[in-house]
C-alpha cells in the first residue's frame, strides 16, 4: 500500500510487510484501513478508483462523514452507522445496502464487510472491505419490479373474479352498482362513480363511493344524453356513453375539458374537480352494441397515476358490468309484468258478513314476483264461502299461468254448486289435462257454511296432496286437519267414489291458516319438522289482529326459503 500502516496498527507477521502490502494493493476488492477513531489511515488502489478519491486526500478523514450517505444523498447519523457501531464493539459485520459519496459527487452502492484490528485484546483500528452493488441493486429492483407487476396482475384478477361473483347475486340494479364502487374503493381506486343512460334520454350518477364512503355530493345528478358517436360534446365521459371509448387521463389537470363545453364535460370535470382527481379511467359500461353506462375511477396521488394497464383492467370490469346491469334491467320489466300479472290473478279479498279474511303472497327469492301459488276467497251462489289455496309446480311465469288457468276454471266449477268440494276438484282434475297447460298441481278447496252473521260455522274442505289446515283456537290449542286428503292434481283419474270430503267446526274467535309448502319447507328439512316449527309458532299470535298474523308468519320464514309463499287466513268472530 501506498502508506505504511505498521506503525498505527501494529507489526505485520513474520514473513514480513511488504507481502502483505503487495496482496492488499493487488486487491479488486477495495480496502480502507480506519484507526479507532474511525479516520481513514489508509487505502489501497481498488478503494481509490473505486471512490474516486487519492488515498492523501482521504488519510485522516472520518471515514463515516467522508462517504457514507442515505440512498437519496443525506448524511446518515452516526448512531445509526453500523460501521462505527461494529468499530465500537469490536465485533465483525457486514451490509448488502449501503451508500457511499464518491469523490465527483456520485453515489454509490456498495456491500461492505468490517473487521477489528486487535491487538492485546484492545481495538487498534478496522479493516473495511466494499464492492460495488451497483449491478446487483440493478438486478435487484428488476426483481422486485417483475414480482411486483405479478402481484399487481394477479390482485386484478381477483378483483374481476370478485366482482363477477358478487354481482351475480343480486338482480336489483342499485344494489349491484352500489356493490360494484364499494369494491373498487379504495383495491383499485380513492374514488369510483357511475352513470345510467335512461330511457328519458338522460344520464344519471346512480353510484359514487369515495374513502369513508363519502360522494362528494354528486350521486343523484343528471345531464342531457350524448347524440351520437362523434357528436356533440367531447369529454370522456361522452365520448364512454356514445362511442363506448375506455378514455385514460394520466394527469388530469391537462386534459380535462372546460366547464362550458356541455353538461356531461360539466358533470365529469366538476366531479374531478371536486375529489382533488390526480389521474382518472372512464370506460363504458357494456360492449359498443349495448352501452348502458359509463364507470368513473380517480386517485387522487399524482405519484401514483392510472396506466394502461389499469385501462385494460377496467375496461374489462365496465363490461362485465354492463352484461348485469343490461340482466338486471331486463329483470326489472319482467318484474313488472309479474307484479300486474299478481295483482290481477290475486283477486281483492269479499267480506262475508263477520267472518275476518286475511292474505299474503311472497314470491320466491330468486323468481320472478308471481308464481304458481295463489290463494282465493268468493262467494258462492247458496251464500257458503269457498276458500282455496294452491300451487302449481315452479315458481316463474309458466307457473302463474297454469295458475292462472286453474283459478279461472275452479270459480266457475264451484260458483254454484252446492255439493261437496271433492265433486268440483274431482270435475277440475278431469278438464285439467284437456284444457290447461298445467301438469301438476295440489290444491285445497274448501267451504265455510253457516250464517254468515250469526253462525255457527262449519268447514267443510278436500285436498288434492296439498299441507294440512291449521286451526288455532282461543283456548290456545292448534291443530292440523289431517282429514280429507286426497291424491295431487294432474296424476290421473281417481277411481271409486271420487275425492274423499271432510267436515270440521270452527269454535268463536278460532283462526284458519290455509299456506303452501313454501312456508314449512326449507332446504336440508323435512315437512315434519316444518310443520312443528309453525304451529308452535302462531300458538302465541291467537289474539293478535289478523293482518298482523299474517305478517309476522311469513316474516318467521326460516333462512334459506326458496319458494313462493301463499297464505290465505280466516277469522271466526268471537
Amino acid at each position: 500500500m501506498r502508506d505504511a500502516v505498521s506503525d498505527d496498527v501494529g507489526p505485520w507477521p513474520a514473513d514480513g510487510p511488504g507481502f502483505w502490502r503487495q496482496v492488499v494493493e493487488r486487491l479488486d476488492m477495495a480496502v480502507l484501513v480506519l484507526d479507532p477513531a474511525g479516520r481513514v489511515i489508509a487505502a489501497n488502489p481498488a478503494a481509490e478508483r473505486l471512490l474516486s478519491r487519492t488515498a492523501a486526500a482521504m488519510r485522516g478523514a472520518d471515514a463515516h462523514d467522508l462517504l457514507h450517505r442515505d440512498a437519496d444523498g443525506t448524511r446518515v447519523p452516526r448512531d445509526r452507522c453500523p460501521m462505527l457501531h461494529t468499530l465500537a464493539e469490536g465485533k465483525r459485520a457486514r451490509g448488502e445496502s449501503g451508500t457511499y459519496l464518491r469523490g465527483d459527487g456520485r453515489l454509490l452502492a456498495v456491500s461492505w464487510s468490517a473487521s477489528p484490528l486487535m491487538e492485546g485484546g484492545s481495538v487498534r483500528g478496522m479493516a473495511l472491505l466494499f464492492t460495488d452493488a451497483t449491478g446487483d441493486r440493478r438486478v435487484h429492483r428488476e426483481r422486485t419490479a417483475r414480482t411486483r407487476a405479478l402481484e399487481d396482475f394477479n390482485e386484478r384478477l381477483s378483483l374481476v373474479a370478485e366482482i363477477t361473483e358478487v354481482l351475480g347475486q343480486t338482480l336489483e340494479t342499485d344494489e349491484a352498482l352500489a356493490r360494484l364502487v364499494c369494491l373498487l374503493v379504495p383495491r383499485l381506486a380513492d374514488w369510483a362513480a357511475v352513470d345510467l343512460l335512461t330511457g328519458s334520454g338522460e344520464v344519471h350518477r346512480v353510484a359514487v363511493t369515495g374513502p369513508e364512503g363519502r360522494d362528494a355530493g354528486f350521486q343523484g345528478r343528471s345531464a342531457p344524453a350524448p347524440e351520437e358517436a362523434g357528436q356533440g360534446e367531447d369529454s370522456p365521459l361522452a365520448r364512454a356513453l356514445a362511442g363506448g371509448e375506455s378514455v385514460l387521463q394520466e394527469r388530469v389537470a391537462t386534459v380535462t375539458p372546460a366547464a362550458g363545453h356541455g353538461p356531461l364535460a360539466a358533470l365529469h370535470s366538476g366531479f374531478l374537480t371536486a375529489v382533488g382527481a390526480g389521474s382518472a379511467v372512464t370506460v363504458p359500461l357494456g360492449a359498443r352494441d349495448r352501452i348502458t353506462g359509463a364507470l368513473t375511477v380517480v386517485r387522487t396521488d399524482p405519484a401514483h397515476p392510472f396506466d394502461e394497464s389499469d385501462l385494460a383492467s377496467v375496461s374489462d370490469v365496465g363490461r362485465r358490468v354492463g352484461v348485469v346491469v343490461d340482466n338486471t334491467r331486463r329483470y326489472g320489466r319482467q318484474r313488472a309484468v309479474a307484479e300486474a300479472m299478481q295483482h290481477n290473478l290475486l283477486a281483492p279479498l269479499p267480506r262475508p258478513g263477520h267472518l275476518r279474511l286475511a292474505a299474503r303472497y311472497q314470491p320466491a327469492p330468486a323468481g320472478s314476483q308471481v308464481g304458481g301459488d295463489w290463494y282465493d276467497a268468493f262467494t258462492l251462489k247458496d251464500g257458503a264461502l269457498a276458500l282455496v289455496i294452491g300451487d302449481v309446480v315452479g315458481h316463474d311465469l309458466t307457473a302463474a299461468a297454469g295458475m292462472a288457468q286453474l283459478h279461472g276454471i275452479l270459480r266457475s266449477l264451484a260458483w254454484d254448486h252446492t255439493g261437496p268440494p271433492g265433486a268440483v276438484v274431482d270435475r277440475l282434475d278431469a278438464a285439467m289435462p284437456v284444457i290447461t297447460t298445467v301438469p301438476l298441481a295440489t290444491l285445497i278447496l274448501a267451504r265455510v257454511e253457516g250464517d254468515r252473521d250469526t253462525g255457527p260455522w262449519t268447514l267443510r274442505w278436500t285436498s288434492a296432496g296439498h299441507p294440512p289446515p291449521l286451526l288455532l283456537s282461543l283456548d290456545g290449542t292448534a291443530c292440523y286437519l289431517e282429514a280429507g286428503q286426497g291424491l295431487l292434481l294432474g296424476t290421473g283419474p281417481v277411481g271409486g267414489p271420487g275425492r274423499p270430503d271432510a267436515t270440521h267446526p270452527l269454535q268463536p274467535g278460532s283462526t284458519l291458516l290455509l299456506y303452501t309448502d313454501g312456508l314449512v319447507e326449507t332446504p336440508g328439512s323435512d315437512l315434519d319438522t316444518g310443520l312443528d316449527r309453525l304451529r308452535r309458532y302462531v300458538l302465541a299470535l291467537a289474539h293478535e289482529p289478523l293482518d298482523r298474523l299474517c305478517g309476522k308468519v311469513l316474516a318467521h320464514l326460516p333462512p334459506g326459503s326458496t319458494d313462493d309463499v301463499a297464505l290465505l287466513a280466516l277469522r271466526v268472530p268471537p
